[in-house]
């Protein structure tokens, strides 16, 4: 089967699953259930392009597949400025009941901290990539302690506000949002494609990639640029899905079996769709909203990250 019917077939069973999830068991007054249902459709789509798209380009960068942007520590960055403005302002305050300004919020600080990050660690030469990796890996941990402290002491109905936002939630996104979060996305794929053509030579390692005329220090620090945007926007857009990217990454290596970015971060984008819309089919439909999709994506991804681990330990 060629890359080309690979894609086809997946966009298929992608348009399917959303034409499934928009019309099944749809009511009498469908006048008010569709734009709902195409709105959270949307909201899939998206984050799950967000999401797909930036592990692909993390993992080329990192030439490591069991690693995900969110080691960076942004997930936990994005909880402890939640967890912030209800310890010191409560959960009525204009932040947290203004959903444009707590995105925008959100996304300006996690950001920033990236490029704050960056800035300090590429600032000398010859620090590489695992040295981020691991100052951030230490931050991310620094974040969740902190907001874990902040939430034993703030009051349980506060605390109820918090423990809503660790989950991801496609069920009350702002159309206004999502025009924000595909303008940014958007803004970031026409980005990418000036570095698109190092990406296949990327994949080989930093010496093949130097060795074959690569600009690495910079076309790695672009590119860390645009990962940072895209998992701040769909983390703010719908909060933390952890495992997902892992997931979704992994998936469309085995599947695709090619090195060529063109078709891995289509097909990665397609699987994320298939795999967000069938999560949310089964948490509607299956568990009738007695769970989230974050922890269907997290369980399964979590039980896949281990096989990944128990395979590369077997390598070795």
């Amino acid at each position: 089967m060629s890359y080309r019917t690979k894609i086809s077939l997946l966009a298929v069973i992608a348009v399917l699953l959303m034409i499934t999830f928009l019309f099944l068991d749809l009511p009498g007054n469908w006048q008010y259930a569709l734009p709902r249902r195409t709105k959270k459709v949307l909201a899939i789509a998206l984050t799950g392009a967000a999401i797909a798209f930036a592990t692909v380009l993390f993992q080329t960068i990192t030439n490591n597949r069991i690693l995900t942007p969110s080691i960076i520590g942004l997930d936990s960055l994005y909880m402890l400025v939640q967890t912030f403005v209800v310890f010191v302002f409560g959960s009525v305050h204009i932040v947290m009941l203004n959903k444009q300004l707590n995105f925008i919020i959100s996304v300006g600080f996690m950001v920033l901290f990236a490029g704050v990050l960056y800035r300090i660690i590429f600032r000398r030469e010859g620090r590489n990539i695992y040295f981020l990796l691991l100052i951030g890996l230490v931050c991310g941990t620094l974040f969740s302690s902190l907001s874990t402290f902040m939430e034993v002491l703030i009051d349980p109905n506060e605390f109820a506000v918090i423990q809503d936002k660790s989950f991801a939630s496609f069920n009350n996104v702002n159309t206004e949002l999502l025009v924000i979060s595909f303008a940014g996305v958007s803004a970031v794929a026409l980005y990418y494609l000036r570095y698109a053509k190092y990406m296949d030579v990327l994949s080989l390692g930093k010496e093949h990639a130097v060795n074959l005329g690569v600009p690495y220090d910079t076309v790695v620090k672009k590119l860390l640029i645009a990962v940072s945007i895209l998992i701040s926007i769909s983390t703010a857009l719908v909060g933390p899905i952890t495992f997902l990217g892992l997931l979704v990454a992994n998936v469309t290596y085995e599947f695709m079996k090619t090195y060529r970015h063109r078709y891995l971060i289509t097909a990665s984008i397609l699987i994320s769709m298939i795999a967000l819309v069938g999560s949310q089919l089964l948490a509607e439909r299956v568990f009738e909203l007695t769970t989230t999709i974050s922890v269907i994506i997290n369980f399964i991804g979590g039980v896949y990250f281990l096989y990944l681990l128990l395979r590369e330990n077997r390598s070795w």
